[in-house]
């Protein structure tokens, strides 16, 4: 049992996630008739037309993409991926046969039902595993157009069936709410994948980079990494400051280096999955 506990987890964990994602679209998004990005949005569409369930649809709809997109993907990915489109989509037909929900507000169905789109989707990926739609179709689109990102991709695919259902719905508010649920999915997703507590990271160039450095060590706590760099205009050789810190440092990292190097050149940048001394200590392996 032992052995097979880790073969059987991800499989076990997608049951309450996919019934998690089923909720999300037959409570908020269906009865509120608020459009739904990628395979959903266009089963949504169909569904209108013809009297066929979603879950049953996007089924349909994901076939293709995954009968593409199979052999550029792992083993384990794709096996896990299938899985999981079958398993929410399923879910989808069960739960709105068993209970119908009343339309609400829509501006609290498109907060509630991002958030918990966005909750699902991410505990899927933790998975290893995704749902297919938009998420595979924009994987295979950067397969021939490798210079677009993958989410920017997704991100007009989703809009594009967004704006569709709304024209389909007769409803600019459809397309509206949609937009509102998809931001709001994406941000629980980012959390869900990296956490509430972000870090950043600085690059700090000074040339008195020994005070700076031990000043960060002493009064931050936070570890400094020197690098070697060279002054493009001028050639000097430099010293950049590489340091990782907790989102609620910044202002004290600012402060300090300018305390002791008001010329210095400082960049900030977000910093996702630190992991280490003083930070989050994971040995999983994310999406």
């Amino acid at each position: 049992m032992k052995k097979l506990w880790p073969l059987l987890k991800p499989y076990l964990i997608l049951i309450p996630i996919s019934v998690l994602y089923a909720i999300a679209f037959n409570w908020c998004f269906k009865p509120n008739a608020i459009a739904y990005g990628g395979a959903t949005g266009i089963a949504q569409m169909i569904n209108h037309w013809l009297d066929i369930e979603v879950g049953t649809l996007i089924i349909i709809i994901n076939i293709p993409i995954f009968i593409i997109g199979w052999k550029h993907l792992s083993k384990k990915m794709a096996i896990l991926s299938l899985y999981a489109t079958v398993l929410t989509s399923l879910m989808i037909d069960v739960v709105g046969a068993f209970w119908t929900f009343e339309p609400m507000d829509s501006f609290l169905a498109c907060i509630f039902g991002g958030a918990l789109l966005g909750l699902s989707i991410g505990g899927i990926a933790l998975q290893e595993a995704s749902t297919g739609g938009t998420d595979l179709a924009a994987r295979l689109i950067k397969l021939w157009v490798s210079w677009l990102p993958v989410g920017r991709v997704m991100l007009v695919l989703d809009l594009s069936v967004i704006a569709l259902v709304a024209v389909v719905f007769g409803q600019i508010s459809s397309a509206l709410y949609g937009m509102i649920a998809l931001y709001i999915s994406s941000m629980v997703v980012d959390t869900v994948l990296y956490g509430l507590d972000k870090s950043q990271l600085a690059y700090i160039i000074s040339d008195k980079h020994k005070e700076v450095s031990d000043a960060i060590t002493r009064d931050l706590n936070r570890g400094v990494t020197l690098l070697e760099g060279q002054g493009g205009w001028s050639g000097n050789d430099k010293k950049v400051i590489l340091c990782a810190f907790k989102q609620r440092q910044i202002v004290r990292v600012k402060i300090l280096v300018k305390q002791i190097d008001p010329n210095a050149f400082i960049i900030v940048c977000p910093a996702y999955e630190v992991m280490g001394m003083g930070f989050r200590r994971d040995d999983s392996i994310g999406y």
